[in-house]
């Protein structure tokens, strides 16, 4: 009676029709307050960490990131399966909630925040849904440019939310944040629950579930039908790696290492994003004139740049530096789908983004578990006894793990420039066929 109950309710709840017509605006205004609530707790997590993780920060740190991905990269293609039987909707409100569950847990007791938030990665995948409601509502030709709005608009929550996040903590607390968060968060929930439209008509929902659908290492698999998209697999996954690992630890790591104040680090933080946004809008043009190969190259050079400034860098100048050119190339992996979209004809496309992007889920799971082991190896869980008693001459840089990431990125390059150019491969459509093969063998199975 209860699980019939349970599934009256959550049909009830996705047929609220929403407000207009379902768009990409909708999504991005889902994304925008999801990632706006957890970027007002940048500063308030720092402190947390070190809070609850004295002795072990960056360790502590990159294992919950790296639960919560792997759980994520394990459950996305699950979830996105999941909404081609129910509809997006269902399953867009299903994982805000679950990615938002662990806000209000701040306050209440550290270590079950922290728990919360690791188990939280196997629903807490909104984005898995939220590229196949754009999918729904665009050509193929607008695609490529709804997911950049989609990322672009990640980075633009980014913008002054840690800055809002530190002022509030300063003035009135941490609690105080968490609520804001928190509110913030319930407010998404309640518009997807009542402004967001479904996007999946019921006559083309999928009537069951396979395990095709929901295996995360088909995808991965699939790399081995052509070498050349193999080999650019493999490049995406030297890149991503260390930058899923940076990401995650380098505002511990200014905060606790370098000497950077709250408000320092706020300031980076926004400067970074809004340099981001400007790069990938920029990318069109930067593509056009280099074109996408070269332009995965420049990319490529830009992070193995700012790893070694991050890695023999002592100096807030050259953090400042470091974290200027990150943002700059955060260009290389949308280079990476122009270059897809040029390879690739429009048959295997959707495969090889696939492909991509599971690669992606991959390294966001094991970057920050990985920089966590290594700086941990590498005597950076400095204890707040350590940071007061050093002395000045003692080295504080973590070479260690950014010159691990970048030697990462050297292999990269290297790779990279085996690959072929798009205008020289984009007319072997032979090499695709048995990526046809896979697709024409799914196209019974409705996929996301």
């Amino acid at each position: 009676m209860a699980k019939l109950g349970l599934k009256k309710l959550l049909v009830t709840l996705a047929s609220i029709s929403g407000i207009g017509k379902p768009c990409v605006a909708h999504v991005l205004v889902v994304i925008f307050l999801e990632y706006f609530a957890w970027g007002l707790l940048t500063m308030p997590m720092i402190a947390t960490l070190k809070e609850t993780f004295p002795d072990h920060t960056f360790l502590m740190n990159g294992l919950v990131m790296g639960v919560k991905g792997i759980l994520s990269f394990l459950s996305a293609p699950l979830i996105g399966a999941l909404s081609d039987i129910y509809g997006r909707k269902l399953l867009l409100l299903m994982t805000v909630t679950f990615t938002c569950l662990p806000i209000p847990m701040m306050t209440i007791d550290n270590w079950w925040f922290f728990a919360i938030s690791a188990i939280s990665g196997i629903l807490g995948v909104s984005f898995s849904v939220v590229f196949a409601y754009v999918a729904d509502v665009t050509t193929k030709e607008e695609r490529t440019k709804s997911y950049g709005l989609v990322s672009a608009t990640f980075a633009a929550s980014l913008v002054i939310a840690p800055a809002m996040g530190n002022l509030i903590m300063e003035l009135y607390g941490i609690n105080t944040v968490v609520l804001i968060a928190t509110l913030v968060s319930t407010s998404n929930v309640i518009f997807v629950l009542l402004a967001v439209p479904e996007s999946l008509p019921r006559k083309v929902r999928s009537s069951g579930l396979s395990w095709k659908q929901a295996d995360p290492f088909l995808a991965l698999l699939r790399v081995c039908s052509d070498p050349n998209i193999l080999l650019l697999c493999i490049v995406v996954f030297t890149f991503l790696l260390p930058e899923a690992g940076e990401y995650s630890s380098v505002p511990a790591y200014l905060k606790l290492s370098m000497g950077f104040g709250f408000v320092e680090l706020s300031m980076l933080v926004a400067f970074m994003a809004i340099l981001s946004i400007s790069a990938n809008v920029s990318l069109g043009s930067i593509v056009k004139i280099i074109g996408a190969k070269k332009s995965i190259l420049l990319g490529l050079f830009l992070e193995l740049l700012q790893l070694i400034l991050y890695a023999v860098g002592d100096e807030k100048w050259q953090m400042w530096l470091a974290g200027n050119v990150a943002a700059l190339s955060s260009i290389t992996f949308p280079a990476v789908s122009a270059y897809v979209s040029l390879y690739s004809d429009g048959e295997s496309q959707g495969a090889v983004q696939g492909m991509i992007t599971g690669m992606s889920g991959l390294c966001n799971g094991l970057g920050p578990a990985v920089f966590g082991i290594v700086f941990y190896l590498s005597d950076m869980d400095l204890n707040e006894d350590r940071l007061l008693n050093r002395s000045v001459n003692e080295d504080r840089t973590a070479a260690g793990p950014f010159m691990f990431g970048a030697i990462s990125v050297f292999i990269g390059i290297l790779l990279a420039s085996y690959i072929p150019d798009e205008k020289t491969a984009r007319g072997s459509k032979e090499e695709f066929s048995a990526l046809k093969y896979i697709i024409e063998m799914d196209e019974e199975v409705p996929t996301s």
